[in-house]
Formats: C-alpha cells, sequence, structure tokens
C-alpha cells in the first residue's frame, strides 16, 4: 500500500536493534484517516462473507482493528495481557514472549465471545516475529473457531514471524514489508502480498 509506505519514509524513525519508529500516526498518535485507508485496503483483500469478528492483541494494534471492525460491520475483540476483575467466566490463555517488554505474558480472552461458530480476521499493526500471531491463533484454536486470514499494517521482513506464519498456511497479507532498516533508510519489499 503505497500511501502507508511513503507515510513510513516521511515519518518513520529506525532506532537501535531494528526498532521501526512510527508511533506519530499509527500506534501511539493515531491518524485516523490513514486508518480508515489501511481499513478499505483490508476490506478489499479479505472477504467480508460470513466473518463474525475481528481479533487483535492490546494494546497498540487496538486503534487500527477498531477502524477495521467498523468497516468491516463487524465486533472487535481484543486479547488481553492481564486479568482484570471485571472479566467472568472461563478464558482461554495462550503465553508468548514481548519482544517490546523482553518478558513472558499472557494472552487472556473471555470464552464468552469466542466460540466454535466464530470465524475470525486477525488484524494488528506490526509482524516482527510472530509471537503475538502465535498466541491469537491459540486463543482461536482452543476456541473451535476459523481463523480466515490475518492483515497486518507493517511487517518487518528481515525477522522471521512473517515467514513463520505463511508456512502454517494462514492467509497472511501485509501492506507494507519492510526487508531493511537501518542507518541507511528503510527499503521495502518490492511486492507486499
Amino acid at each position: 500500500m503505497q500511501l502507508l509506505k511513503d507515510r513510513i519514509l516521511k515519518e518513520g524513525k529506525v532506532l537501535p536493534g531494528n526498532i521501526i519508529k512510527v508511533d506519530g500516526f499509527l500506534n501511539h498518535r493515531v491518524d485516523i484517516a490513514l486508518m480508515k485507508e489501511i481499513a478499505r485496503e483490508f476490506r478489499r483483500l479479505f472477504k467480508a462473507d460470513g466473518l463474525t469478528a475481528i481479533l487483535t492483541v492490546e494494546a497498540s494494534g487496538i486503534a487500527l482493528a477498531a477502524v477495521c471492525a467498523e468497516e468491516f460491520g463487524l465486533p472487535l475483540l481484543f486479547a488481553k495481557k492481564a486479568k482484570s476483575d471485571n472479566i467472568e467466566g472461563g478464558l482461554y490463555r495462550s503465553d508468548i514472549y514481548s519482544y517490546t517488554y523482553k518478558k513472558q505474558v499472557t494472552l487472556i480472552l473471555s470464552k464468552q465471545w469466542l466460540t466454535e461458530k466464530d470465524r475470525v480476521l486477525i488484524i494488528d499493526d506490526f509482524l516482527a516475529n510472530g509471537e503475538a500471531l502465535r498466541g491469537l491463533i491459540e486463543i482461536i484454536k482452543q476456541a473451535g473457531a476459523k481463523l480466515e486470514g490475518i492483515g497486518i499494517a507493517i511487517e518487518k521482513g528481515f525477522q522471521p514471524g512473517g515467514e513463520r506464519i505463511r508456512r502454517m498456511g494462514y492467509d497472511l497479507k501485509s501492506l507494507a514489508i519492510i526487508d531493511e532498516a537501518n542507518d541507511n533508510g528503510i527499503k521495502f519489499r518490492e511486492e507486499t502480498r
């Protein structure tokens, strides 16, 4: 998606450790107009027929997933990283390693909101090592639901997550795949789908 790539080149920064900082428009300060364009692109790429929910993980994926849920006319579910007192009943759980926080976290989702009748589209802002996606996929399997596809705004193609998820046979579509990010700048993969 050229609009997203242009924005990354214009405003994105590469920090030590190949961290790509796009918090000025994607996941801290959010450009809703850009989110709407991304949502329209995902709507074009993924068929809504039969879908019952959009799923993401807290926290930075929620803004994009919420706009996508509106575009698809579906409810948004998000896996939490900590149990709160207002969650009742049984929980699906998946332990993942958070590279952002450099620790193990447990993703949780109430069994009330995801069942074997659901057909789910995962939406997230970033894909690097794929741990968050692995955890969401595990939760979907625990529920007996069906994963229909995965939409990612920005994929770090130089990290193993995307390749790992594709090898598992899932329909993964990333709008901007970055193959190189360093002091020389950011280089995108020619074909993003």
